[in-house]
């Protein structure tokens, strides 16, 4: 009896609970909307790759041997003018000896011609201008010549060894300088238009906690059929040498501040096609659909290019349910 009397006096609660869950869970929430200043942004992925303006080549213009190699393991680091190879030529070898007895003999005679010749043979040899200045000041021809490297970098490329021997124009090493790197982004064509526009890029690595921003990108003139996507290329600073070709980059590109008129995507709903909004009618619960034009800002929120102005207030749940009466009271 007791418990039937408890149950009697708590029954008119849970009713009240029960009314008030539901009134809660079918209440109508609003949204004006807003006008704010913010960029546009896109993410795209990418790799690391060498900056082909930084990629040298040392390709002497004469055949010879190898008696001693210090660039001796792929990917060492030089510096430049660091030698890499002191070889034996005997087309070098006998340009030497032709720059000296050149020098001797217009020495007592008036020939600066033949000096000058035989100068200008050496370095179209490309031999080292302080071995040319050697020369003439030892009086003395020494039978090796070295290679040095053009730039600082990395040994990408090595073909030679200690006593090989190589033709003139063989490619005996590629030195790679790693002070500034390429990321190049696969985009497609459809944002084409927006990237012309884009100013800030911002470029996050796996390997680092390192930010890279850069404000500059050039737009490959070439479409790849299959996928329907260009090429970007971004140009990073790295001087830590921390970014290495082939790394996986994340790429973040916005363009310049502009206002937008914006709704949260809660607030849009999209039927046949077309996007709808639901407008706070002039009485209370008065919803009327309106067909709009937008575009994505961001993954939660939608730019209003047309159909609604600053302030305009519209649902932003429960679109399901105007929806459904929409429907049923023929509004669209």
């Amino acid at each position: 009896m007791k418990n039937l009397k408890l149950l009697l006096l708590l029954l008119p609660l849970m009713v009240s609970a029960k009314e008030a869950s539901v009134q809660q869970l079918f209440s109508v929430q609003t949204v004006k909307v807003q006008k704010i200043k913010t960029s546009h942004s896109k993410k795209n992925y990418g790799f690391v790759k060498a900056n082909e303006a930084r990629v040298y080549e040392v390709s002497p213009r004469f055949g010879g041997f190898v008696e001693k190699l210090y660039a001796d393991k792929i990917y060492k680091y030089v510096k430049k003018g660091e030698p890499l190879a002191v070889v034996y030529s005997p087309e070098v070898y006998k340009a030497k000896e032709d720059y000296v007895n050149s020098y001797n003999y217009t020495k007592n005679r008036p020939n600066k011609g033949m000096l000058k010749s035989a100068k200008l043979k050496l370095a179209l040899l490309e031999v080292a201008p302080n071995e040319i200045s050697q020369v003439i000041k030892m009086r003395k021809v020494s039978p090796n010549t070295t290679i040095y490297a053009p730039q600082s970098g990395y040994i990408f490329m090595k073909n030679i060894n200690e006593g090989s021997a190589f033709n003139a124009k063989t490619n005996l090493f590629e030195i790679v300088n790693l002070d500034d790197v390429w990321v190049e982004v696969k985009v497609f064509e459809d944002d084409v238009k927006w990237l012309k526009h884009a100013n800030d890029f911002r470029v996050s690595f796996k390997t680092t906690d390192k930010t890279y921003e850069t404000h500059t990108k050039f737009l490959y003139p070439n479409l790849s059929p299959k996928e329907a996507t260009l090429t970007m290329r971004l140009t990073l600073a790295n001087k830590d040498h921390s970014l290495f070709p082939g790394m996986y980059a994340d790429v973040i590109s916005k363009d310049k501040a502009k206002e937008y008129l914006t709704l949260p995507q809660s607030a849009v709903i999209l039927k046949n096609g077309k996007y709808y909004v639901f407008v706070v009618g002039e009485f209370e619960g008065e919803y009327e659909p309106m067909e709009v034009d937008i575009k994505p800002l961001n993954n939660e929120t939608y730019i209003i290019t047309s159909g609604l102005n600053a302030g305009d207030e519209v649902v932003n749940n429960a679109l399901f349910m105007m929806d459904s009466d929409a429907q049923i009271n023929g509004l669209y």
